[in-house]
């Protein structure tokens, strides 16, 4: 039987991987087949094409409405894990979830109707909302604190590996210039992973902190003790399994209720929430979503390149996105997660200045379509450092034992809302204010690092229950980021009510 690190390598390459996969191909696969002839020919309401005038503004209304509809189920979805995650348990809402992905999948691919199309990605978003809202939970709750970071920022590589498949795939196709493959095949590959993942979701542990938090504390050690590479009675299984027991204890005395999050006691549940809630804000409304979704209709309808050169364009700075993942993984765990933060949004904001800059030229200025290429380019650099996982992981490791899957479901269905609002205008703001659209972005960009300095404590080497323990023994939100900070790491002290070891 595996155990270890063998047991995490399989649960990214397995469940992880194909989860967010699905994530990021399945949101952005419409946006590159928009331009497609057949795809026009098929569903002429949402044509921008062939169409001009008053025509092409409905119909690019309409459009955004249809791309966004995968957005409005993630938001259900995600929503939903807030009862379900806890009611079902991790695993078996992931097998949900994709269940329902495979489901949408096939509604999609086979569409001959706007109407089934519709269905079909808000039945697709709804599987991919509660795979991102679960997955990550799950992974923060089974990995150890040294390995967490590393083990969840990976799920914005593999974000991005849905993204770049996506893209050369549509290019691939795209090859074909008459009949429905060009489309209907890069819309049916994903069910591939989804049956994968259904699958493979069984073969790995439940998580340790929901079985404890439901009684079945025997089943938490020995699953605990299989993700640690140890018996059940070795004092680091024993530590941990303890430190667990004492933080649902501390927690017990409210019950696991929706409406706690909003309540100020000595957790500061509602300060926690809020850094959520605003992280994941942070996350859509800087322009991530905006870039990866709508690449091709930025090269294409806002620089006035043709359609083989946008695609190429497309793919290639999508591919750059999933190479510069790989700075996130090797720094979230050396400088923490606020640096990471504060240089991701300063330098997205900076880029989204440029972008608003560079744009404003005459379409016809060669080097300010040059530089509006770079500037894409050099923003697909800076958001995966911060925004592209390390977003999901900090909302896991910030929200207490009981209230961690509500608190994870509720903010990322916050990050599916303002990505509704982004997916949606996009079309319509492109066509109608140009280079205006990307100022809102800037001015929100500044705000990160900000926000981050004054508010969001370091969660980086700390246990899910030290964590606890700090949010509750500081008296404010200064306090309490103050005693995050590395230099306050070393010191050590006990909860006045136990003499276990704590933080």
């Amino acid at each position: 039987m595996l155990r270890g690190k063998h047991v995490g390598l399989l649960q990214l390459v397995l469940v992880v991987a194909p989860a967010f996969i699905l994530f990021g191909y399945n949101q952005s696969n419409v946006g590159g087949l928009l331009s497609v002839h057949d795809w026009a020919q098929t569903f002429p309401e949402i044509d921008t094409l062939m169409t001009k005038g008053a025509q092409k503004k409905h119909n690019s209304t309409i459009q955004g409405v249809v791309v966004a509809s995968f957005v409005l189920g993630a938001l259900v979805g995600a929503l939903s894990c807030s009862w379900i995650g806890d009611k079902l348990g991790r695993r078996r809402t992931i097998f949900l979830g994709a269940t329902l992905t495979l489901l949408g999948e096939v509604l999609e691919c086979s569409s001959f109707q706007l109407a089934q199309l519709v269905v079909g990605r808000t039945i697709l978003g709804c599987g991919v909302g509660a795979l991102s809202a679960v997955v990550p939970v799950w992974q923060s709750e089974t990995s150890s604190s040294s390995k967490r970071g590393q083990h969840v920022v990976l799920d914005g590589l593999f974000i991005c590996i849905g993204y770049v498949l996506q893209a050369w795939i549509n290019l691939g196709f795209y090859q074909i210039k008459h009949g429905p493959l060009s489309w209907r095949l890069p819309l049916a590959l994903p069910s591939i992973v989804s049956i994968l993942l259904m699958g493979s979701i069984w073969l790995f542990p439940e998580s340790p902190r929901w079985l404890a938090a439901k009684g079945r504390t025997q089943e938490a050690r020995r699953n605990l003790a299989i993700s640690r590479n140890a018996v059940e009675d070795d004092p680091q299984v024993v530590s941990e399994m303890h430190a667990i027991e004492h933080s649902l204890e501390l927690n017990s005395k409210h019950a696991s209720r929706l409406r706690d999050i909003f309540t100020s006691r000595e957790d500061k549940l509602f300060y926690r929430f809020m850094l959520c809630i605003v992280l994941q804000f942070f996350q859509q409304m800087t322009g991530g979503n905006l870039i990866s979704v709508y690449s091709t209709v930025i090269f294409q309808q806002g620089l006035q390149l043709d359609s083989q050169t946008s695609r190429i364009l497309s793919g290639g700075t999508l591919t750059w996105k999933f190479v510069s993942s790989f700075v996130a993984f090797f720094t979230v765990e050396r400088f923490g997660r606020r640096k990471l933060f504060m240089f991701s949004g300063g330098g997205m904001a900076l880029c989204m200045m440029a972008l608003a800059t560079a744009t404003s030229f005459p379409k016809t200025n060669q080097s300010a379509q040059i530089a509006s290429v770079f500037f894409v380019y050099l923003f697909n650099f800076f958001i995966p450092i911060g925004f592209l996982g390390a977003n999901f992981l900090y909302c896991t490791e910030v929200a207490p034992t009981h209230l961690r899957v509500k608190m994870a479901s509720i903010s990322t269905a916050n990050h599916w809302l303002w990505n509704f609002v982004v997916t949606m205008i996009t079309p319509v703001a492109i066509e109608s204010i140009g280079y205006q659209y990307y100022i809102v972005f800037t001015c929100i960009g500044i705000c990160v690092p900000l926000s981050v300095y004054w508010f969001y404590p370091e969660t980086q080497g700390r246990t899910l229950e030290e964590m606890d323990v700090l949010f509750r023994d500081q008296g404010s939100m200064r306090a309490v980021v103050r005693a995050s900070c590395p230099f306050s790491r070393s010191v050590v002290s006990r909860d006045r009510g136990s003499n276990e070891l704590l933080v």
